[in-house]
């Protein structure tokens, strides 16, 4: 960790009413930087000012949704976002800037333009190369070779951006604090244990996207349900319930409880209160900071065998995974596994003892490590002039 105070401005490119894997991370790393005694500041898009309770963050202005990667993003762009974004890093004297998935039209990639000086991009998304990335490519690989250095968050992002622009990053993880998780773990182990009824699943994501699977998971259900009929599915997250409640039969849908979405704390208790967690996700995902906090609960993981779960849970025997998009193998490793109660109790204790390195101790560690490089032999972030910027980036 760095000896020295630092100003580190940290850009998040989707709007921060609805939390995602990206907001989290963002905002937890903040607070532990903060934490250290570091000084922080976070920008990003806000629909809502009256939900901005932090004096860390300020307000880049209304996000807008558009289709990408499968799912909604809510991200700014455009002229007005600019002259914020320039605004913010003129009056914030900051050491380093860090910049969150600056290869997507965002006001992360409106920063990148904007300044000069020590700058580090994080790389979180794993997608192939799009039309619509495609298209703008001349305004964003620029951009991406001006970063001081750069950070993805999986091996799955790391091939992603050499794919989409020819370069090279560290891989560091996203962060997750274990204590928290793992304090709440212990607290519930022994409700856990002793609860008879009913046998608890658990889902967490915006529901409503199909590519985060519970359609799948709501396919597999009934076969589940002739073996363990005392099975509960717990799904949590933003989304209307009604609209899956509608369709299900009503001896189906009895089996089904809506939590809506969960504060963090609230998504502490819920993880510590399930028999296991499932992650039947189709595809579109880097790394899954959900798997990480279920291990870190001690909440045994069930996960579609897309590379990136595949990768997080291979360290460790720390999770299954089934065949991805098949519910039939989704219903029978859901059964073999809750049959099992010798596998879960031993995929419980592996990912309580793998989730240790993705600690913010040694996450924040490994980024303040990549911040130093970037500052080696630059001065504080200041503004650039748009043409100046440009051109440095497109002559490197």
């Amino acid at each position: 960790m760095s000896e020295r105070t630092l100003r580190i401005g940290l850009v998040c490119p989707y709007g921060w009413d609805i939390p995602g894997g990206v907001q989290i991370h963002i905002r937890e790393l903040a607070e532990h930087f903060i934490a250290q005694g570091h000084s922080v500041s976070v920008i990003a898009p806000v629909a809502d000012d009256d939900l901005i309770t932090d004096t860390w963050l300020v307000n880049a202005g209304r996000p807008v949704p558009i289709p990408f990667n499968g799912s909604v993003a809510r991200v700014l762009f455009g002229p007005i976002a600019s002259s914020r974004v320039r605004q913010w890093i003129a009056q914030s004297d900051f050491d380093v800037l860090h910049l969150h998935e600056p290869g997507i039209p965002s006001i992360s990639l409106l920063a990148c333009w904007a300044a000069e000086g020590a700058m580090v991009g994080t790389f979180h998304a794993s997608t192939p190369k799009m039309r619509a990335i495609a298209s703008v490519s001349p305004l964003i690989e620029p951009m991406i070779e001006k970063l001081s250095a750069r950070i993805a968050v999986s091996e799955m992002a790391q091939a992603t951006l050499n794919n989409l622009y020819g370069t090279e990053a560290v891989v560091i993880p996203n962060g997750i604090d274990c204590e928290k998780f793992g304090r709440a773990y212990r607290e519930a182990k022994d409700k856990r244990d002793s609860r008879k009824n009913p046998t608890r699943i658990g889902f967490l994501g915006r529901f409503e996207e199909t590519r985060k699977g519970l359609p799948l998971l709501i396919e597999a259900l009934p076969k589940v349900i002739k073996v363990i009929p005392d099975l509960e599915l717990v799904v949590a997250g933003p989304g209307d319930p009604e609209k899956i409640l509608a369709r299900l039969d009503p001896t189906l849908a009895r089996h089904v409880k809506f939590l809506g979405r969960l504060s963090e704390i609230e998504k502490v208790d819920f993880l510590a209160s399930i028999d296991l967690y499932l992650a039947p996700n189709t595809g579109g995902e880097s790394f899954g900071i959900i798997l990480a906090e279920a291990m870190a609960s001690g909440t045994p993981v069930l996960a579609s065998d897309i590379p990136a779960f595949v990768d997080l849970l291979a360290v460790g025997d720390c999770g299954e995974t089934f065949t991805s998009e098949d519910p039939v193998a989704l219903a029978r490793s859901i059964i073999q596994l809750l049959k099992n109660p010798t596998r879960l109790q031993q995929l419980a204790e592996n990912g309580v003892d793998s989730a240790i390195r993705f600690d913010w101790g040694s996450v924040a560690s490994q980024i303040m490590s990549v911040y130093e490089v970037a500052m080696t032999g630059q001065g504080k972030v200041a503004v650039g002039s748009e043409n100046a910027s440009w051109k440095k980036g497109r002559d490197r």
